[in-house]
């Protein structure tokens, strides 16, 4: 049916460009909105937690591979398993960058899931009483809410610290045992033309700069399932 010359749809007219205003004053609506909602940063969510757990095992299982063969013949060059550490730190980079964009879908769940759902099951108030205006604000300038370094502190204690532990320790072995026995530690950890001392000592200073980052004692601005964030931080912030 033609519209007549007074019912021709404006685009950009006030009433089509924020149908969606009338929701938020109608209940039923408006929480049938947010299911929909909840579910599509819920899929978005577990897409890069799926994202991350193949990094993971991307890592893992390079280590295995690169281990494995470092110790398959005693002519194997140990360096091979320095190479494993290079790489799995690439693999930290990038899967800290997955977390913090992680964190934007799984924070706005959690969100929803403290105010709505869990006020639903036992009313006894919401966790944040601004929690609408925190959404909208959100979704209007979506923000990375964990620093780089909370990220990467937090992929190395849950995943990479103890990962690369393994492969400090398994250098350390190879070099130790496989060696002839006329060529002291020093010399065989030696990369030419790296001396062996500059080697060990450059591993170290790595792997204490690691530790350093993994028990980084400053508090915690993410909102983990089972992290309590500090009084004076806010979601977003």
């Amino acid at each position: 049916m033609a519209r007549g010359k007074d019912d021709e749809f404006e685009p950009e007219g006030r009433n089509e460009r924020e149908v969606a205003a009338e929701l938020a004053d109608q209940r039923a609506e408006f929480v049938g909105l947010m299911q929909h909602f909840y579910r599509g940063e819920l899929g978005r969510t577990t897409d890069w937690r799926a994202r991350i757990d193949r990094t993971t095992n991307w890592a893992v299982g390079l280590v295995a591979t690169l281990i494995t063969w470092a110790f398959s013949a005693v002519d194997r060059p140990h360096y091979i398993i320095l190479g494993s550490l290079a790489v799995v730190t690439i693999f930290l980079y990038i899967e800290t960058r997955r977390y913090r964009i992680y964190d934007i879908w799984r924070s706005r769940v959690r969100l929803v899931e403290e105010n709505i759902f869990a006020n639903a099951a036992d009313p006894e108030g919401v966790v944040h009483e601004q929690w609408r205006n925190l959404l909208a604000d959100d979704l209007r300038r979506p923000t990375l809410k964990v620093p780089f370094l909370e990220a990467l502190s937090r992929r190395l204690r849950r995943v990479y610290f103890p990962l690369m532990t393994i492969i400090v320790a398994s250098w350390g072995f190879r070099i130790a045992l496989f060696s002839p026995d006329d060529v002291g530690v020093w010399e065989a950890a030696a990369i030419d033309p790296l001396p062996g001392m500059l080697v060990v000592a450059t591993v170290g200073f790595f792997y204490l700069t690691m530790f350093g980052v993994t028990v980084w004692p400053t508090d915690r601005l993410a909102m983990g399932e089972k992290r309590e964030p500090p009084e004076q931080v806010s979601w977003r912030e």
